[in-house]
């Protein structure tokens, strides 16, 4: 007898390995990306286009568990995977019927029924229950009772291709299944049994019948009060039209190429606040034209989490080239770069927050800027040339501080730039001249409020942070206050109520041909970075950062929750008194010399002076201390013929090339008095004088009769040997060499002023009236 139980055990342990059960692999599911609550965003169907979910015990109602084994398997947890009341049961009912009643099939036996199907699908026939018996020992041989219960609550059949409880749950009822109420629990707990003929979106009456056969069977065994029973008959089986979710489609397919074996990918993204800036971007952008496309990133600055990704306007479609992920995608950052450069050129002591530039005509070697609008302002400060996006300013500080050098510091930070082939870093590079992503970008400006300390944006909480830094606290503080005070378009912070709506350090850029429209902008808690363009590069004309992106940015920000309160200056942060055109404290200079008083916000006590002049032939920027006499005012030199009453006297001086925007008498305060005749020449005198030919001052300039045409002048600069910049009320307009014409149709109505301006300093203008 002994060996006879051993030979059977030993028999049944051949047949068990060599007709193992068909388990599943470990990764055997679809993939399911998750917003940081469990809500989902995107699921991906397996290999074989079913939609199947990760759940377990844990992860479902107890309600819907509960539901489940009653109606299924009491008895579920104490049998060893086979039934024998419920056979006999069975039995006695074929027995008398003449038919199959009832299958008498336990969970386990359902389990081996989904993984190891008849062939001929004639699931409930006498050998196919032999089967499912011999695979439902081999399942608990193998497997524990939770094991068992996983594999039924992943890949119960609920109609078409979903499979699972969390899959059905989502797809008809589009809530989690540890949200289910007692209705829902009985409504899924009964479906597996006949999905194509249950379907509550197919089949609602049916279902509910179903239902509340199952909620009876609850209130007889006591399991549910009749009370709960009573209410959960009274709710109705509404089920949505089936569907997968898709949100923040482009993460997820990010996410899912990145981690192909994952079955659920939990991301940092808040889920109500993904699904609002969704429709909030595909409404904002619908009048957009063709082609177009758009990207936003919201990080969390804390953590560097994002809490939403929109990668598109609208994924999937084909004209809008939706299917290409902007967030990552590397364009042209226009004039994003620029509040990085005055942080690092803060940090080296070049300038403070009123450090005097200037907006001029300059040339940098063969390199010669101009601003978006071809307008100059003359004498900015560095916090107005940073608020005004200016471009020759920009220019200006990049060469002092080295493209090289600030590529590199960027590059550390977490901004990788892209040049073209064989290309190094140049000027241009703080114009657009570069390529980076929006994620790149919102990782840097994120840095503003982190105390300078820049990092990669983190899309699902187990990403090891990666943080470098970018710019030191006291200069993140002033760029960010610098830029904060920049209020919107269409407000003025001194007539409008902000209404509590936040404090954004923004910045907007776009690049050369409009190809590329950006917004960047950050308060204490969140960053938001905002991209408009199309994916193939092509322009898109009078679409730029401050008309097209900034918008929506502020709607971000007015929609998301209030943070804190800006924080106060760091310590190495103070307040000074400083004075143009010297750009040092006011009080280590005479009063006399200080022509302009400002508050500026200055780093480490460094109060650095207003930069010399470029070019060699130019007077120098600064103090100037002389020799007159005191009788006349005239200048002494070294060397002068008669008797003078000498005395000391000095100027500040503004560089050359702010000469035509200051006014009159400022200019006088910080010129040189004449040399006296008996001098001789000391070789301090201004730059030559500068006379434009062809248009005489207060001239009137009429059309031709019968012309189409504006009047047609031909003008040249006499005096500068050099290059020479024409600009038209502001706005630079053409470039001479020496005596060479500037040919120009004058035919917008009204007063003008035309200025020539040579790179020596020297310039002259003249004032006409074009009349029709």
């Amino acid at each position: 007898m002994r060996w006879g139980s051993v030979s059977a055990l030993l028999a049944l342990l051949v047949l068990d390995l060599a007709f193992p059960p068909p388990l599943p692999r470990a990764r055997d599911t679809s993939t399911l990306v998750v917003a940081r609550d469990g809500t989902p965003l995107r699921a991906f169907a397996d290999a074989e286009g079913v939609w199947r979910h990760p759940a377990d015990p844990d992860s479902v109602s107890p309600l819907y568990l509960e539901a489940l084994l009653t109606y299924e398997d009491r008895w579920f947890r104490h049998h060893p995977g086979v039934n024998p009341l419920a056979l006999l049961r069975a039995g006695l009912q074929w027995a008398r019927g003449g038919r199959i009643v009832s299958g008498g099939s336990t969970l386990t036996m359902q389990v081996a029924r989904i993984l190891d199907p008849p062939a001929d699908g004639r699931t409930r026939a006498l050998g196919a229950k032999l089967r499912q018996m011999l695979r439902a020992l081999q399942l608990e041989a193998r497997l524990s009772k939770r094991e068992i219960l996983v594999l039924y609550l992943e890949r119960a059949p609920f109609g078409g291709t979903i499979e699972g409880v969390e899959t059905a749950s989502w797809a008809y009822l589009g809530k989690p299944a540890a949200r289910l109420s007692r209705a829902e629990a009985a409504l899924l707990a009964v479906l597996p049994q006949a999905p194509s003929r249950l379907r509550p979106d197919r089949h609602p009456e049916a279902a509910r019948a179903a239902r509340d056969k199952l909620l009876a069977r609850m209130a007889a065994s006591g399991v549910w009060s009749r009370a709960a029973i009573a209410d959960a008959r009274i709710e109705p089986v509404v089920s949505r039209s089936l569907r997968q979710p898709l949100h923040a489609a482009l993460l997820a397919q990010r996410l899912r190429d990145e981690r192909p074996r994952s079955a659920r990918i939990v991301t940092t993204i808040d889920a109500a606040l993904q699904s609002a800036l969704e429709e909030r971007v595909a409404a904002y952008f619908a009048e957009l034209p063709p082609r177009t496309s758009a990207a936003l990133l919201v990080v969390d600055n804390a953590s560097l989490e994002a809490r939403a990704y929109v990668g598109s306007v609208a994924f999937g479609d084909r004209a809008r080239l939706g299917h290409v992920d902007m967030v990552r995608a590397l364009r042209s950052p226009g004039s994003t770069l620029k509040p990085f450069l005055y942080g690092m050129a803060l940090d080296d002591g070049l300038i403070h927050s009123e450090s005097l530039l200037v907006d001029a005509p300059q040339a940098f070697g063969d390199y010669r800027p101009g601003n978006f609008d071809a307008a100059f302002n003359g004498p900015v400060s560095a916090a107005t040339a940073l608020r005004l996006s200016l471009n020759v300013p920009a220019v200006d500080l990049l060469d002092r501080v080295g493209p090289a050098r600030f590529a590199a510091r960027l590059e550390n930070a977490g901004i990788a730039l892209r040049f073209p082939r064989g290309a190094v870093p140049n000027l241009s590079l703080i114009l657009g001249g570069t390529g980076a992503t929006l994620e790149d970008l919102a990782g840097a400006q994120a840095a503003l409020q982190r105390g300078g300390i820049a990092g990669r944006v983190r899309y699902t909480g187990d990403t090891a942070p990666l943080e470098r830094r970018l710019m030191s606290p006291g200069a993140a503080w002033i760029v960010t206050d610098i830029l904060a005070a920049n209020p919107r378009p269409g407000e003025r912070r001194d007539t409008f109520d902000r209404g509590g709506r936040p404090r954004v350090a923004w910045k907007t850029g776009t690049s050369y041909g409009f190809r590329d429209a950006w917004a960047l902008g950050a308060t204490a808690k969140y960053t938001v970075a905002v991209w408009v363009g199309r994916p193939d590069g092509t322009p898109l004309p009078g679409q730029y950062g401050a008309i097209t992106a900034l918008p929506l940015l502020f709607e971000v920000f007015d929609t998301l929750p209030r943070g804190r309160a800006a924080p106060p200056p760091p310590p190495e942060v103070a307040r000074r008194d400083v004075c143009w055109p010297l750009g040092t404290a006011a009080d280590a200079q005479p009063a006399a010399l200080c022509q302009r008083r400002l508050e500026a916000w200055v780093l480490g006590g460094a109060v650095p002076p207003t930069f010399a002049e470029r070019d060699a032939r130019l007077w120098s920027t600064g103090r100037q201390r002389f020799t007159v006499d005191a009788g006349t005012g005239q200048r002494l030199s070294a060397s002068c013929a008669g008797p003078h009453d000498a005395r000391e006297a000095e100027i500040a001086r503004w560089p050359a090339l702010l000469s035509p925007w200051l006014p009159a008498a400022t200019r006088r305060a910080s010129t040189l008095p004449a040399l006296a005749p008996d001098c001789a020449p000391d070789g301090r005198d201004a730059v030559a004088s500068l006379r434009i030919d062809g248009l005489d001052d207060g001239a009137t300039l009429a059309r031709a009769p019968g012309s189409a045409h504006g009047a047609r002048l031909s003008l040249r600069a006499l005096g500068a040997p050099g290059r020479v910049q024409w600009l038209l009320d502001g706005r630079w307009i053409g470039e001479t060499r020496g005596t060479r014409p500037l040919l120009r149709e004058f035919g917008e109505p009204g007063a003008h002023t035309l200025t020539a301006l040579a790179d020596s300093g020297a310039w002259t203008r003249v004032r006409f009236r074009v009349v029709r």
